[in-house]
């Protein structure tokens, strides 16, 4: 049989933080998909580029600008 789960133990699971932390400021780090537009000279058309970057205070202004 499986073990009961309490609400207490819910709970406590949810509260913790979950994912990597920063070195310099100790935040934890958001992951974010960035899309960036690039226009091509070739075919006079946009093309997107996808980027994946994790998201802390320390660089948090450089990312969102």
């Amino acid at each position: 049989m499986a073990k009961t789960q309490t609400f207490a133990d819910k709970a406590s699971k949810a509260a913790k933080d979950k994912g990597a932390r920063c070195e310099k400021c100790d935040t934890i780090k958001q992951p974010l998909l960035m899309v960036i537009g690039m226009p091509s000279s070739k075919t006079k058309s946009t093309s997107f580029v996808k980027k994946r970057v994790a998201v802390c205070k320390c660089n948090e202004k450089e990312i969102y600008g």
